[in-house]
This record gives structure tokens, C-alpha cells and sequence, in this order.
């Protein structure tokens, strides 16, 4: 039997509000991939909507992490990095990146930093900068419009996109060093809502759904880690592309009908099973 394959997610862990690494482990281990933690920080609750939430850096911790990883040939496949909250976490994955990635390894980037047109409050231009030299150095890279849009200095388009748009934002991705890009939130009709994907070749593919009404928490995190889930199974990037868009709607569906705030995150566990059913894994 081949030998299972491991992932590296670097992270936060919000212990409340299904983000970061409480979406990441459960959702790449239910699709067969061995998940290795290495926390950033560790939250009360994610920071959108909570207040007086505890918090706890744990940037001195992950260069020692990475060097007591280098003593026992931990050998990943690939390598996924989500929310980083400093510019030295930034450089402490540039240089985890340099030592641990192989041609046997991937490195998959999200630059979580912006949404809805703004950057996070805790970011500035500079550090989009900084997170947009990480992302040159990635394999595959998963920013949503606006993280694209202060990556590459474009400006921010919200709602229905041109064609010609959303080539552009690809292009200039792909001219920055990354080697594959997966740009969420793309739309080109008033009622759909998907994503978009680019490699080598230049050659744009889509996947859309019917758009749901709302912004729900953290479905960014669950889009990244199916999307990660999909690729160590030997899917295309547009194929693991549209399963993650699937699945994010499945979760967004089910949470509609649910009577809870939206800060508390998406309904993503009741649907692994259509997850991994997507995967042809049962």
C-alpha cells in the first residue's frame, strides 16, 4: 500500500468559531491525509465578532518546532500556511518553506489578510507586501479578490466581475512568482459565485455555484483545507478547485437553516461525508 501522504498546516487555533486549525485538521485528516500541526497562535475565539477573546503568540515557539521536526524526518508532501498575525511569522515560513519543501513537497499558501475590500485591522500595505513575497515562493496560492487586489496594487471590484478582470488578477499573480493560483469570490453573473483558477499555461478555468446570500465565517479556512484535501488525492487544481466550492456551499446551505449567530462558524463537520464522498473516497 502507498505510503499516506502528511500535510504541514501552519496556523492559528481559535478554540471557538470553526477556523484556522479546528477546520484545517479535521476536514485534510477525513480525507486521508496524515495533518501535522504547527500553531501560530492559540485563541479563546477567532477575533470577527467576539470580544475580550484571550490570546497567545507563539512566534518564538515555531522556529524551535521546525528544528526539532528537522531531528526526526518528518518528510511532508505538502506544506499549508493560513493566517500569519506578524512579519516574522512571515519570515519564519519563508525559511520553513526553504528547509522543508522538496520536490516530493508542495507549498500551498491562503495570504488570509483581506476581505470585502479592506484589510484585516491588524494589517497594513506593508505587510501585504511582505505576505505577497511568501506567496512568490508557493506552488499554489488561494487569495480571495481583495488579498489579490493588494498583492499585485489593483483595484478592488466588488461584485459582478469582467472576464477580462479576473485574467488580469491571474496574470499578475502568476507574474509575482507564484507557480498556480486559485482566486476566490470570483462572480460574472448577479446569481453565481465560484472561483477561478490559473497554472503555467495561462489558461484561465472557473467554477461557479449558485450564490448564497450572507458572509459566513470561516469558509475560507474549510474552502482552503478540501481544496488541500483534493490535491494530495491526485486531483486537477480545477477538479480540487470545484470540489472545495462544493463543498463550502454544502456547508453554507445547512448552516442557513440553522438558528445561531453566523460568528460562530459553518455547519462543515455534518458535511464530511459529502466531502469525502466528492473525493470517491467512500
Amino acid at each position: 500500500m502507498e505510503n499516506q501522504k502528511r500535510l504541514i498546516a501552519i496556523n492559528d487555533i481559535s478554540g471557538f468559531g470553526k477556523c484556522s486549525l479546528t477546520v484545517a485538521l479535521p476536514i485534510i485528516s477525513a480525507a486521508g491525509i496524515e495533518t501535522v500541526c504547527m500553531p501560530t497562535a492559540v485563541l479563546s475565539t477567532h477575533t470577527g465578532g467576539f470580544e475580550g477573546f484571550t490570546y497567545r503568540d507563539l512566534t518564538e515557539d515555531m522556529p524551535r518546532i521546525a528544528d526539532h521536526w528537522k531531528t526526526i524526518d518528518i518528510n511532508p508532501s505538502a506544506i499549508y500556511s493560513g493566517f500569519l498575525g506578524s512579519f516574522d511569522q512571515i519570515d519564519i515560513v519563508k525559511k520553513f518553506a526553504d528547509d522543508f519543501k522538496s520536490d516530493s513537497c508542495i507549498f500551498i499558501a491562503d495570504p488570509c489578510m483581506a476581505d470585502h475590500g479592506k484589510l484585516y485591522s491588524v494589517f497594513n500595505d506593508s505587510f501585504a507586501k511582505e505576505m505577497a513575497s511568501l506567496c512568490a515562493k508557493a506552488d499554489i496560492i488561494l487569495p480571495n479578490i481583495t488579498e489579490a487586489c493588494f498583492m499585485v496594487n489593483e483595484e478592488f471590484i466588488d461584485g459582478v466581475h469582467t472576464e477580462e478582470y479576473i485574467k488580469s488578477l491571474l496574470n499578475r499573480l502568476l507574474d509575482m512568482g507564484a507557480q498556480n493560483v486559485i482566486l476566490t469570490g470570483v462572480s460574472f453573473k448577479e446569481d453565481e459565485l465560484g472561483a477561478a483558477c490559473m497554472g503555467q499555461d495561462r489558461c484561465p478555468h472557473y467554477y461557479f455555484e449558485k450564490r448564497l446570500e450572507g458572509a459566513y465565517h470561516g469558509t475560507g479556512d474549510v474552502f482552503a483545507s478540501s481544496f488541500c484535501g483534493a490535491i494530495l488525492n491526485g486531483f486537477s487544481l480545477h477538479d480540487a478547485m470545484a470540489i472545495a466550492v462544493k463543498y463550502v456551499c454544502d456547508c453554507i446551505k445547512r448552516t442557513k437553516t440553522m438558528d445561531r449567530p453566523i460568528k460562530y462558524g459553518v455547519d462543515f463537520e455534518r458535511g464530511i461525508p459529502f466531502y469525502i464522498k466528492e473525493l470517491g473516497l467512500i
